[in-house]
């Protein structure tokens, strides 16, 4: 997540900045063939030009709404887990008792049903981060180069280190139980109700208490699917594919269709088609851009919700629930963003 009220032109350029140098010599080249070789030809009317300019804003315009509302869908589901995780620390703090164990058993009860759901937290979240081929790391040749070096630059590479060797050895002391699981998530859950269930029998937690409990356990697998669907089914192709593509086409066509109106103004409104050319593809490229970053949350990139700062901040959360005063420090941004 990008932290920064306003972008830099610094973080402009680094973004999308690589594009400007393309339509510069794409759009040099038309003035010289017009200008210079006298290919008055090339030239063609505005105005259809005009008209699928327009229809490629409306169709990116969808675009880049269907990736937002995809983003936002992912925002809202890990604050869903947010809440879920509260009400699971809090239910766990105060319905697991029984006077006939000690006040130490008791304790590590309740802290391997926490230490577990933080496991699952934060193994959720490297499942979620897993690439898809679909995904701009996935690609081929030079568009995997700059998402990688995105990726390792201004995503998920800045925070590698998130949790020490005693969070670690704390919250996956029992890895063995779910490390050879298909989806491990799935797996630390279902080892969650098979221990609400045990100690039902032992009569430390009640039947109706387990059952509440129980709940949210079915709360989390709710969250789990529902970011599963949008990092398994990615936006339609149909629509993210020909948006690329209606792109590329008006781009050919602009200066084609804006030289000779540049060419009334004089000599010299040839020239002047350079820079306002490439301004209107940079334009459109930018908004192509910025719908195809955004429709996969999920993805390690700057522009993915902050999971990992959400993870900590339950962490936190749930450590002082048990009543532990060592506690990790929140996630800081790097480089004005936020994972």
């Amino acid at each position: 997540m990008l932290v920064r009220k306003s972008f830099t032109v610094k973080g402009i350029f680094e973004f999308a900045g690589h594009h400007l140098w393309w339509l510069v010599a794409y759009m040099l080249i038309v003035a010289i063939l017009y200008q210079l070789v006298g290919w008055h030809w090339i030239s063609i009317p505005w105005l259809p030009v005009s008209l699928v300019g327009t229809a490629v804003a409306f169709y990116v315009g969808f675009k880049n709404n269907q990736s937002y509302d995809r983003v936002w869908e992912a925002r809202k589901i890990w604050g869903a887990i947010v809440n879920s995780s509260r009400s699971w620390g809090v239910m766990v703090n105060s319905y697991v008792k029984n006077g006939q164990y000690s006040d130490e058993e008791i304790k590590r009860i309740k802290t391997n049903l926490i230490y577990r759901h933080i496991a699952w937290l934060y193994t959720f979240r490297e499942q979620l981060l897993v690439p898809t081929q679909w995904e701009h790391v996935s690609l081929n040749h030079h568009f995997a180069r700059i998402a990688t070096r995105r990726r390792d630059n201004f995503g998920v590479g800045q925070f590698q280190d998130y949790l020490n060797e005693k969070q670690q050895q704390n919250y996956f002391a029992n890895e063995k139980d779910w490390e050879t699981a298909a989806n491990k998530a799935t797996q630390i859950i279902n080892l969650q109700s098979q221990d609400l269930a045990l100690l039902e029998e032992r009569e430390i937690l009640h039947m109706r208490r387990q059952l509440d409990l129980q709940t949210i356990l079915n709360d989390f697998y709710d969250h789990q699917g529902r970011a599963e669907r949008i990092k398994k089914f990615p936006l339609p192709r149909q629509y993210a594919n020909l948006s690329f593509i209606f792109n590329c086409i008006f781009i050919f066509l602009l200066p084609l269709g804006i030289v000779a109106e540049f060419a009334k103004l004089g000599e010299a409104g040839v020239w002047l088609m350079i820079p306002f050319g490439t301004i209107v593809g940079w334009i459109y490229v930018v908004m192509e851009l910025i719908g195809d970053y955004s429709e996969n949350p999920f993805e390690g990139l700057g522009t993915d919700i902050p999971m990992l700062s959400i993870c900590r901040t339950i962490e936190i959360d749930l450590l002082q629930i048990l009543g532990e005063t060592d506690l990790p420090k929140p996630i800081e941004p790097v480089n004005d963003v936020l994972m």
